[in-house]
């Protein structure tokens, strides 16, 4: 819901709310915060709240020792986690300039960017995910381990599946906040879990996975457990995922996803560090059932992209990013990426082709493909690129 001013200040009266969390995220997608009293609320929307640009990743040469923080009403929300009486808000916020013309190598803001184009030509997209993270045991100091929280498999049960619990709170705590998950589970590994949400808005969508990363978070420590994301926790186990269902139709409602899969798969090799940041993502390629080459295919195995048809419409799953990856920067990159596709109607290659070419194999490899594309250099703000190459 799109609230006004004057409602927000209805509403920290009414919920008692004694701080209120501006939240924003770095070029890597990492949530980061200040917190002001309900009295600075009218400076934050007229303003903005200033923060030290310098100290930000991917702000660094912004060539604006501020820039300010202008939250976004849509996103308001309690942490249900934190005390009844003096609650705690958090609104997600724009990154703007002085002048509070937007700051251009803000993620959240190059998204928005890309869901205009898409607009601009009549295409609506949407993305669901399902991310998968472990759950570690700590020890007496609070430090994570790599001790597995169990020992189950994929889609086990109570007893053996421990984290039935820990899901059933984080599916909860984030129904309190207005979000919907789909489905949960335990994954492969050992203490490895997964949840799922609906289709949603690419900015909707962006946010939810902002917000369900810190739910993770804070739900596994607050039952004495470390939550992790990393897309190898353990070397001989199964890797984190985080597959991205695309969905894509046109003005007159034609499903034009299949032309968006052909530009996806055209394009990856230019998008994959964006998509897999660190050194570790490489090393889940070709694990288990994680992808390797640039490929796709009906049945669902071990192929980059799952395509079928059900219920009458078309599923993609693009299954190669991982949880370290900036939402904003995948749904945008994938945005632009579909709309070459649909553009000039690609059409899907061979399935399973055996002559299909490889992912980069390492960071070094995919770096190089970021850097030498046109089409990348185009899309995205020169400091965002050079950020990831360096």
């Amino acid at each position: 819901m799109n609230y006004t001013e004057s409602e927000i200040m209805e509403y920290i009266e009414e919920e008692d709310a004694k701080f209120i969390r501006l939240a924003f995220r770095d070029a890597f997608g990492v949530q980061k915060n200040i917190s002001i009293m309900p009295s600075e609320i009218h400076k934050a929307f007229k303003e903005g709240i200033p923060i030290n640009a310098k100290a930000i990743r991917g702000f660094e040469t912004s060539g604006e020792s501020s820039l300010y923080l202008k939250p976004d009403p849509a996103t308001l929300s309690v942490l249900p986690w934190r005390p009844d009486s003096g609650r705690v808000l958090r609104m997600f916020c724009d990154v703007c300039k002085a002048d509070s013309s937007p700051y251009e190598a803000d993620t959240r803001y190059i998204l928005k960017k890309a869901v205009e184009e898409a607009e601009a030509v009549g295409v609506e997209f949407k993305f669901g995910s399902e991310m998968e993270f472990y759950l570690f045991k700590t020890d007496d100091e609070a430090r994570p381990t790599k001790i597995p929280y169990d020992e189950a498999g994929y889609l086990d049960i109570a007893p053996l599946d421990r984290g039935e619990n820990i899901r059933r709170e984080i599916c909860l705590t984030i129904e309190e906040m207005g979000l919907t998950p789909e489905r949960s589970h335990h994954e492969r590994g050992p203490g490895q879990n997964e949840i799922d949400f609906h289709y949603g808005k690419p900015l909707k969508a962006a946010d939810q996975i902002i917000t369900f990363k810190m739910v993770v978070a804070t739900v596994a420590d607050r039952n004495g457990l470390y939550a992790d994301f990393s897309p190898m926790p353990l070397s001989d186990k199964p890797g984190n995922g985080y597959h991205i269902n695309i969905f894509a139709k046109d003005n007159n409602g034609e499903d034009v996803v299949k032309y968006a899969a052909a530009g996806i798969l055209d394009k990856i090799k230019d998008i994959t560090i964006f998509l897999n940041p660190t050194d570790s993502s490489y090393n889940r390629f070709g694990n288990s059932t994680a992808p390797d080459k640039v490929n796709w295919s009906s049945m669902g195995g071990s192929e980059l992209m799952y395509i079928s048809d059900e219920h009458g419409r078309t599923r993609v799953e693009l299954r190669s990013p991982d949880a370290l990856s900036n939402p904003y920067l995948a749904y945008a990159l994938l945005i632009h990426a579909g709309l070459y596709g649909i553009k000039n109607k690609l059409e899907l290659p061979k399935e399973m082709d055996a002559e299909s070419v490889s992912l980069p194999k390492s960071r070094k490899e995919a770096l190089k493909a970021a850097k030498n594309s046109d089409f990348i250099n185009e899309i995205l703000p020169k400091v965002i690129v050079d950020k990831y190459i360096s």
